[in-house]
């Protein structure tokens, strides 16, 4: 799982790529790659990993909810339009999505597609509230969805293990707001969505094997935000946490775990990228991609993006 991709940055790009060459995952999750309408940016990203030696021929991704417009001043801050005022942070429609990409075909017709749910649908919406009632306004929580991006369940028909459903999201982060704690709460909700789902309260819940990666931007112990669905997944046992770890986090913060780089002291660095197996698939082997900083590849993983690629190996 990957993110903060394509940015118009040809050495950001190049970092990517030559991540990706040197870990050569078989499933690859994308955060924060831009969507369009035809595909053309996953598309010529494909072709220029496969120029790499890393072939992907099988893509999927879907418009996310970034940057898509409401009209409405969503934030609170009396203005429309800004880019906190899309469905989910973006200054124009798709800034920010996801994309698969992988080496086996993907089911499309089982794909379920959950990101127009409102986040006042959601069981026990920890909607924000302030002494003057719903907050912005009664209004703009009428029409916001829960996923800032996405929440996707993706089957995938691998050759050894058969169909692998990918539960796949990314978060908003819970900061960047006031005492209402918008993003704190969403981010919450959006994390406990995946509980619900696979308690089967949205519908038909994954036939067999499955696995959740994304990014939560959730600390189980640092850094903001509420902890309590974060520490429920990891310690879900329908799930299992391989604790992937890497010698440049320890090197970096003490904590092999951190999956990623931010600013010190705060927010520090943090473990927020997952990649959960259900319980019935054997590990391997698992780690995050984050050589030693004062090597080349270490230097490499750092331009890529400041979060690091996490991998697992999963068998029966």
């Amino acid at each position: 799982m990957l993110r903060d991709i394509l940015r118009g940055e040809d050495a950001q790009t190049d970092a990517v790529i030559s991540v990706i060459s040197a870990t050569q995952p078989d499933i690859l999750v994308l955060q924060g790659f831009d969507y369009d309408l035809t595909g053309a940016a996953l598309n010529a990203f494909a072709a220029a990993l496969a120029d790499s030696g890393s072939v992907y021929p099988h893509l999927f991704a879907r418009r996310p909810n970034t940057g898509m417009p409401t009209g409405l001043d969503m934030d609170g801050d009396g203005r429309r339009g800004d880019p906190r005022d899309a469905q989910g942070y973006g200054r124009f429609s798709g800034q920010g999505g996801m994309a698969v990409l992988s080496k086996y075909p993907v089911i499309n017709d089982a794909v379920q597609d959950y990101s127009g749910m409102l986040w006042r649908d959601f069981p026990g919406a920890l909607l924000p509230e302030t002494p003057a009632g719903p907050f912005p306004s009664e209004e703009a929580q009428n029409i916001q969805r829960l996923s800032t991006t996405a929440h996707w369940v993706v089957p995938v028909d691998t050759p050894e293990l058969g169909r692998i459903d990918l539960l796949t999201f990314h978060a908003t982060p819970p900061v960047f707001d006031g005492p209402e704690d918008r993003n704190g709460r969403r981010n919450h909700d959006e994390i406990l969505f995946w509980t619900y789902y696979l308690d089967g309260r949205f519908g038909p819940v994954p036939p067999g094997s499955f696995v959740l990666l994304g990014d939560t931007n959730q600390d189980p112990i640092g850094g903001s935000g509420l902890k309590d669905a974060i520490r429920g997944l990891l310690s879900d046992p329908r799930l299992q946490d391989p604790a992937p770890a890497s010698t440049g986090s320890a090197a970096v913060s003490g904590d092999p775990m951190d999956t990623a780089d931010w600013d010190d002291p705060v927010p520090g660095n943090l473990r927020v990228d997952y990649v959960l197996p259900s319980s019935d698939l054997v590990v391997t082997g698992s780690g995050v991609w984050w050589p030693d900083p004062d090597t080349q590849a270490g230097q490499t993983a750092a331009t890529a993006s400041r979060h690091r690629l996490v991998w697992v190996d999963i068998s029966r």
